[in-house]
């Protein structure tokens, strides 16, 4: 088949993007159903084949964002069994919240309509575990060190595993973050048309252990 073939037969293809939106209660409930079958070994893998993505190739209608560790081992397409066009992914280490993330989230939930921001924090990450561990840096490093070490010190007055309790408190105040942003996210927060979650993924288990 040729591409001008596949052009024709996408023209009659009904587009994802005309999908209607899912609540935000609704999408982090299909969230938690993927991650299931993640764990499970037991995959859909969906919205992969010629014919969906070629639904795609005029506009995207995500039901969900992530932001998430830039981490090789956190993929959240493959952690919550999602496909092309399901998820709106911003990664950057150390899940951190900037300029940057937060125009593009902003851009999610305007523009696509968004109903849910996951932050997704994850066991063992590096980010956060050099910044427990201290130390002078000189690069362009330093700045996603400063922007966790707020969480770390609060992880120390906690008790139990100082590495865990940071990574946790990393994620809970990027969820605290984002819920306060002007002046997109916190108005959509506060009129209930957006859900922002946070949960900590477990590379052992390769469970969601979700905030309360």
């Amino acid at each position: 088949m040729t591409r001008r073939d596949l052009l024709l037969a996408s023209a009659a293809l009904p587009l994802a993007a005309e999908t209607p939106p899912l609540s935000g209660e609704k999408a982090l409930m299909k969230l938690k159903l993927g991650n299931r079958r993640h764990a499970e070994s037991r995959p859909l893998r969906p919205h992969q084949n010629m014919t969906w993505r070629m639904s795609l190739t005029q506009a995207q209608h995500p039901f969900a964002c992530v932001l998430t560790c830039a981490d090789s081992r956190v993929p959240p397409e493959f952690l919550f069994d999602a496909g092309l066009g399901d998820l709106f992914v911003v990664r950057v280490a150390g899940n951190i919240v900037d300029d940057a993330v937060l125009g593009s989230l902003e851009y999610a939930v305007e523009h696509l309509h968004v109903g849910l921001i996951v932050v997704l924090g994850h066991e063992r990450c590096g980010a956060v575990a050099a910044t427990v561990e201290g130390g002078a840096s000189h690069d362009h490093v330093a700045s996603l060190l400063k922007a966790i070490q707020p969480a770390v010190e609060a992880a120390r007055r906690q008790k139990g595993n100082l590495l865990e309790n940071a990574i946790r408190e990393n994620t809970a105040r990027a969820v605290r973050q984002l819920q306060s942003s002007r002046p997109v996210l916190n108005k959509a927060h506060d009129e209930h048309k957006l859900v922002i979650s946070g949960g900590v993924y477990d590379l052992d288990t390769a469970k969601v252990d979700w905030l309360s």
